[in-house]
């Protein structure tokens, strides 16, 4: 159930990447950000519900729910013209936690690939941090750009290798592909998007962005 959910976490992190890059209107985006963020809270009540006490069940439901809420304030922020301040010090709060998600697919899930995941997860919501929480609008174009390559890399991509039974087989290789992708990629990125062109974010709604489950 949750494989199905990262299908669209990868989606919203997509559009959401758009919307910062000034490709997608803040409002356009606000549709998909409740539609995810409805499922993100529905799916971890319900795998809470059935887990008959399961405790690693109930651990990785919990991580759902950070990103489902994320979804919905972003949509708020974007329909009630907010300012983003709330959702960059929610985030801070949400990279911290992703930091000891990646600790424990490390450790007690035995999922590196997962591990890594989580370490996007927790480096694209530093970002939002930054950006929304401390007012830092150089990296708006930086954070969307690492928010489009994160709905493929983190969202579609492992969605579809759970589903199809490739994910598990492969996790060792996943993992050291992922690290080296993220390291080049993002570093490749930063100094192309944080130069001397520095936009500013619109007030309110149209900066933010999302991610799903435990495992």
């Amino acid at each position: 159930m949750g494989n199905v959910g990262l299908l669209y976490v990868g989606a919203v992190l997509f559009l959401n990447g758009m919307m910062l890059l000034g490709r997608v209107d803040g409002r356009a985006a606000a549709p998909l950000n409740i539609f995810v963020g409805v499922l993100q809270v529905i799916t971890p009540t319900y795998l809470i519900f059935t887990a008959g006490g399961d405790a690693d069940t109930i651990l990785g439901a919990s991580g759902l729910y950070l990103f489902g809420f994320t979804y919905l304030y972003v949509a708020f922020n974007q329909l009630l013209g907010l300012d983003g301040s709330g959702l960059g010090w929610f985030s801070l709060f949400v990279a911290a936690c992703a930091l000891v998600y990646s600790g424990l697919n490390f450790v007690r899930f035995d999922d590196p690939a997962f591990g890594v995941v989580w370490l996007y997860w927790a480096f694209l919501w530093g970002l939002f941090f930054v950006l929304l929480g401390l007012g830092r609008d150089g990296l708006t174009r930086y954070t969307g750009a690492v928010a489009a390559v994160q709905g493929i890399v983190t969202g579609a991509v492992p969605a579809f290798l759970l589903l199809t039974g490739n994910w598990q087989p492969n996790v060792t290789a996943l993992a050291i592909v992922l690290a080296i992708f993220g390291a080049v990629v993002f570093g490749v990125l930063y100094p192309r998007l944080t130069g001397p062109r520095r936009e500013r974010v619109p007030a309110g709604p149209a900066r933010t962005a999302g991610g799903p489950p435990l495992r």
